[in-house]
């Protein structure tokens, strides 16, 4: 059957609170704890949960802005649209492509996790893993939004007990041995906070995923009140079990081989119990299965919601007549995504990814202020528009402390 235009299929409106917390913390929570604990480690040392602190703070920040955002423009890419109105139709343009780009390094990030975490317990080649997890999710991307992010409400589950499991093995004897309080000690020589700064900018990462949920509001019942919620519950869910994983790690006796490690997890539990780590590796690999779904589906929400909006040859945001998604974007961004993956090392698509992410974040809460200043603008958005500028200036300063020397 051929496929329809734009504006001829509409996507289909399915989704509730739970759904969307689900899809939320499914995709922040996956390859920026999995794969880059260790990362962080090496640059902020004991004090990585501080590094988690901070990036969840600026997270946080932006958190509000988005919330107050999508209850005034609950449409598919939804910065998109905050960015068009607040600042005018090129800087809309430019945060269209940087969350393109995003879905594309992200994605690729945690495709990459993924195969070296099965690496690491099969022997299977990375490349090999990466490939086929793509063929597969991209499959499930187009059967349809229910399909997708019920299929990643599955995969949360195990996601979180996972990290749950790591916290319960190492925090007694990080308490023990009394090294988790050294860990959760803010830092008091102000040396240290380098580390924590850099450290802060490479969580960042961990923390992508819950603007995602905007994107999904024209897929959500209700969405000026459902979507704001879901936006702060998945924050507030993923700054809590971060916080409990980073004070483990930053507690492990034998940091040198976490830092080393391409599944620093499984060191974690073998340390911690004195068993295989491989258990530990088979679940946080199956764990970010989730993140690259989520970042096709994203993507692919933006690039809809862009070529509605004519940013993006149109053809992209093509939806199957039946399924009701845009089967052309997701084959798009899984071809791009396994470029990147299989050319460019995992560390430097995080910082690449953290760094744009950022200057969206800074553009979006610039919006929010720049919105709430005009007459007519809806009252939420005029009470909250201080808080907008406070948000652009927090997520400005963290991008510009990693770009500076």
């Amino acid at each position: 059957m051929k496929a329809e235009t734009p504006g001829t299929v509409k996507l289909r409106r399915v989704l509730s609170l739970p759904w969307l917390v689900f899809y939320g913390v499914g995709v922040t929570i996956g390859a920026g704890i999995f794969a880059l604990i260790g990362d962080i480690l090496a640059v902020a040392g004991d004090h990585a949960p501080w590094a988690f602190l901070v990036a969840g703070v600026v997270a946080g920040f932006t958190a509000f802005s988005y919330a107050a955002l999508a209850s005034a423009y609950p449409r598919a890419a939804g910065e998109v649209l905050y960015v068009k109105h607040g600042i005018g139709a090129w800087a809309g343009r430019l945060v269209g492509y940087g969350l393109i780009a995003t879905a594309l390094l992200s994605g690729a990030v945690i495709t990459l996790a993924f195969a070296r975490y099965v690496s690491s317990f099969s022997g299977l080649a990375e490349s090999a893993a990466l490939l086929g997890v793509l063929a597969a999710l991209s499959l499930v991307a187009m059967a349809g939004v229910r399909e997708s992010v019920g299929f990643a409400a599955v995969i949360t589950a195990l996601e979180v007990g996972t990290l749950v499991i790591v916290v319960a093995v190492g925090l007694p004897p990080a308490i023990e041995t009394g090294l988790v309080w050294r860990s959760l000690a803010p830092p008091l020589d102000p040396a240290l906070w380098t580390g924590v700064m850099a450290g802060g900018f490479l969580a960042f990462f961990a923390f992508i995923g819950f603007e995602n949920v905007v994107n999904m509001a024209e897929e959500t019942d209700n969405a000026t009140t459902v979507v704001p919620k879901a936006v702060i519950w998945t924050l507030a869910i993923s700054v809590a079990v971060y916080a409990l994983v980073a004070a483990v790690a930053a507690s492990h006796p034998d940091r040198a081989a976490l830092i080393a490690s391409k599944a620093p997890l499984a060191v974690l539990f073998e340390g911690a119990t004195g068993q295989p780590g491989a258990v530990i590796a088979m679940m946080a690999s199956i764990a970010m299965v989730n993140g690259i779904l989520v970042q096709i589906v994203m993507g692919s929400r933006v690039l809809y919601g862009m070529a509605e909006e004519g940013m993006v040859p149109r053809v992209l945001g093509r939806l199957h007549p039946v399924r009701q998604t845009p089967i052309i974007g997701v084959v798009f961004l899984a071809a791009a995504i396994a470029l990147l993956a299989l050319t460019v090392p995992l560390l430097q698509l995080a910082e690449l990814t953290s760094l744009i992410i950022l200057i969206i974040f800074t553009l979006v809460n610039a919006s929010l202020f720049l919105l709430g200043r005009q007459q007519d603008a809806p009252g939420k958005l005029r009470r909250w528009r201080w808080w907008g500028l406070a948000g652009a200036a927090v997520s400005l300063a963290l991008a510009v402390s990693e770009i500076l020397p």
